[in-house]
């Protein structure tokens, strides 16, 4: 009887490691992932996972209502209102610079030793990071906070390696839809943070009289940020449970089940030459180019608010650039919610990714309109009225997004691959969102300060990266392959 169990114990863990060195996707396979029964969600773990979709945004969106009023303050433009947009651009593409000198390496990590230890070190230096950009009043330190948290972070592209290794073809859509949702609250929570907490002592007197908040009137917005990252640490040092495959290992009668999964799998994930093939390639293309107009459309959208009318902006001030930006993240996040799974399931991922790209264009076209008609009448319900359709079409334009990270994660050939394949991605998106933030502002100010295309070429620019991102987007697969079960 002994005998049969140890057989039976011996089949079994032969069975698993068959199910754990088999393919990830299994694009032989013919059933149709619609007419399969679709596999509920793992709620709780990914709650807690796209939580990271949420922080994220929330620490990159907060600087935006200050950051060019900061540059101004700090008077390294000695005065010059159109390099504003030359310093701010740099910071804010510092932290996507030095992440993708290090994402590689943290998502090969992630292979060996886990997925939740290097998410937590990631969370750990966003969290000491904002604090240094808090207290920093030289630009060389902030700068250097910007740096160290680029060299830590690697959660975010962890995350969505951790997110295919819980979902399956019948639930990716459902799965994925969730993180434009996660995203667009931490874009409207960043802002408000910004916007409202920034220079409280101007806004609270009688809270905030003291010499600190006068010499780091930035401080409490980014305090605010790393403790909100600090608490979703611990809730995930808590909570979250480890993705990455394992292989049984054979046990005496006197272990535990627990302790017989104590172990990673000694096996090593593939090497990285056999992942670059056009299959995955593509895709990760596709969402590199995408995050350079996404990013520079970003870090466009608060310097055209906070450039004087004279310079052909809106002049608005931080607390209404972070309310303004805030509101959109609410409409956006409903419209995620409501629409993207929908329309994912009705088109299908390439088509919606299209779809999603093709309303940059307008998108872009709202700048010099908006820049034109002010130099004649100022901001009115006209200019007014061009914002709230720009930020109406931003809504669809987000969602592409969602959909090249489906096919991103359905390209991985293996389970032991995933996190090197998300890693690639990483690392070209940072490259990517590191060019995207200083090519868009350094070209805004170099079109006003030259008045090249009467002060729009950077809009020009723009779209023309547009352009390449569709006929890119024309070689994504019309279907995502199908997980094996």
């Amino acid at each position: 009887m002994a005998h049969r169990e140890d057989r039976r114990e011996d089949l079994g863990e032969a069975f698993q490691l068959e199910e754990e060195d088999a393919p990830l996707l299994d694009e032989a396979q013919p059933e149709d992932s619609s007419k399969r029964p679709r596999t509920p969600l793992p709620k709780l773990q990914i709650g807690i996972l796209t939580l990271i979709q949420f922080v994220s945004p929330v620490s990159a969106q907060s600087i935006y209502p200050y950051i060019n009023q900061l540059i101004r303050e700090l008077d390294i433009t000695h005065g010059d209102e159109t390099k504003v947009g030359y310093y701010a651009g740099l910071i804010e593409s510092l932290f996507f610079v030095t992440q993708a000198c290090t994402t590689l390496s943290w998502s090969r990590l992630s292979d060996h030793i886990g997925r939740k230890p290097v998410i937590l070190i990631g969370l750990s230096g966003l969290s000491i990071s904002m604090l240094s950009f808090g207290l920093s009043r030289t630009f060389i330190t902030l700068v250097l906070s910007r740096c160290i948290c680029g060299v830590l972070n690697g959660s975010s592209g962890v995350m969505k390696g951790m997110m295919g290794e819980l979902l399956d073809a019948t639930n990716m859509a459902q799965g994925f839809a969730l993180l434009p949702i996660y995203r667009c609250v931490g874009v409207t929570v960043g802002p408000f943070i910004g916007g409202l907490l920034a220079r409280p002592a101007d806004s609270w007197p009688h809270m905030f009289s003291g010499r600190f908040w006068h010499e780091y009137p930035y401080f409490l917005p980014c305090f605010a940020v790393s403790a909100l990252v600090a608490l979703i640490a611990v809730a995930m040092a808590l909570f979250l449970k480890e993705t990455l495959p394992r292989r049984k290992t054979k046990r005496s009668s006197s272990e535990s089940p627990e302790d017989a999964q104590a172990d990673f799998p000694s096996d090593a994930p593939p090497p990285m030459r056999t992942l670059l093939i056009p299959s995955i390639l593509i895709p990760i293309a596709n969402n590199g180019l995408l995050a350079v107009v996404e990013t520079g459309y970003n870090a466009l959208v608060p310097l055209f608010y906070s450039t004087p009318l004279s310079n052909g902006g809106l002049g608005f001030s931080p607390a209404a650039i972070g309310i303004l930006l805030g509101c959109f993240g609410i409409l956006n996040g409903i419209a995620q919610i409501l629409f993207f799974a929908p329309i994912v399931h009705r088109l299908g991922p390439t088509p919606t990714f299209k779809l999603s790209v093709a309303f940059f264009f307008p998108i872009f076209a709202l700048f010099p309109i908006m820049s034109w008609y002010v130099a004649k009448s100022g901001v009115d319900s006209v200019v007014w009225g061009c914002l709230v359709l720009q930020l109406l079409l931003q809504t669809v334009k987000d969602m592409a997004y969602g959909t090249v990270t489906m096919h991103i994660t359905s390209a991985a050939p293996s389970k032991r691959s995933l996190g090197s394949v998300i890693g690639i991605s990483q690392t070209v998106s940072s490259v990517a969102r590191g060019l995207g933030p200083a090519m868009a502002t350094s070209s805004f100010a170099a079109s006003k300060q030259y008045n090249l295309l009467g002060g729009n070429l950077v809009y020009a620019i723009m779209v023309a990266l547009t352009f390449c991102v569709l006929y890119l987007g024309s070689w994504l697969p019309d279907e995502l392959p199908k997980r094996r079960n």
